[in-house]
């Protein structure tokens, strides 16, 4: 079985470890030494920093776009927004509320994530769309359900998403699991096919940047899922994931960065979205969740992940103190 290294244990306090550690699935969330019960929830305290409002309005502007930012210290509960609350197209960072649903789906039912399931020759997505599966098996195959939360999160595949999507019972069940959390202002609604009918779909599946930091606050603070294995599973899969390298990693160096992006095509040369979020560990041991999402921009790839990457430095600075 895949092993996996665990990102985050509590001993004394919080810090990333190197060790080995089995993503092998216990038979109950009572099985687990829980998080939920031993890390404190930290409530967001509202910077008011105008210095580094300034900096992240400075950089939002050279996107060219309609730019949302969401940041918050794990550990004290500061928080920076810019547009914090306004709705912005996911694209595929829609991929992580999906697979985190299906996940406590599975926990609370006792199944295995080794089940395998068909993938369709119907499920795959068209060319052009992101999708590893679909190009290593075009007439379909067999995986299982881990196997398919890793395509989705570390390839970022369209074929997988839709799958687990599926499965999970569509965007309505993931809407109630995300209520569990708390959280109300991010909306799975259609799927990798369908977000392509359409230019404007993709703008139905939407999150604010302060939804977005809340999924993520909950993943670390380990109310996401119940089992501490299953946590560590999708945040070392998140750390693997492999497009969106100029984007929060950009100007982070040798820096942990469990994330995932999304990305739309140009039309009439916008870009509808050029997305990351993710989970910082910093050298102090220190982490922070950021969300960033630049929506309808004129500017080039290179502009808008600059973007992303420079806002993402300044949070790097002011919390690696």
């Amino acid at each position: 079985m895949k092993t996996y290294l665990p990102l985050i244990t509590l001993v004394a306090g919080f810090w990333f470890i190197a060790c080995a550690a089995s993503a092998t699935k216990e038979t109950s969330p009572a099985a687990s030494n829980s998080i939920a019960l031993n890390k404190p929830f930290h409530p967001r305290i509202a910077a008011k920093d105008t210095g580094i409002q300034q900096q992240i309005q400075k950089y939002a502007a050279e996107a060219k776009a309609r730019v949302g930012v969401g940041a918050v210290d794990l550990e004290t509960g500061e928080y920076f927004s810019l547009d914090g609350d306004a709705h912005f197209p996911m694209q595929s960072v829609y991929k992580l509320p999906i697979s985190l649903a299906l996940v406590k789906q599975y926990e609370d039912q006792h199944l295995d994530l080794e089940q395998k399931v068909t993938v369709a020759k119907e499920d795959l997505v068209r060319r052009g769309l992101r999708s590893p599966i679909r190009d290593k098996f075009p007439d379909g195959t067999e995986m299982s359900i881990r196997e398919l939360i890793q395509y989705a999160l570390e390839e970022s595949d369209g074929t997988a998403s839709d799958v687990l999507l599926r499965i999970a019972g569509g965007g309505q069940k993931v809407q109630e699991y995300l209520a569990t959390l708390g959280i109300t202002d991010l909306k799975v609604k259609d799927s990798e096919k369908d977000m392509y009918l359409d230019w404007q779909y993709q703008y139905n599946n939407y999150s604010s940047p302060a939804a977005a930091v809340d999924l993520l606050q909950a993943l670390y603070e380990g109310r996401a899922l119940s089992i501490d294995a299953d946590r560590e599973m999708i945040l070392q899969m998140m750390t693997n994931s492999s497009p969106g390298a100029k984007r929060i990693k950009g100007l982070l160096v040798d820096t942990p960065v469990a994330h995932k992006t999304g990305t739309s095509g140009s039309k009439n040369g916008i870009s509808a979205a050029t997305n990351d979020i993710g989970i910082v560990s910093l050298p102090n041991g220190k982490h922070f969740a950021i969300a960033v999402f630049v929506t309808d921009s004129s500017a080039d790839e290179h502009t808008r992940e600059a973007t992303i990457a420079k806002i993402s430095k300044v949070f790097y600075d002011r919390w690696n103190r």
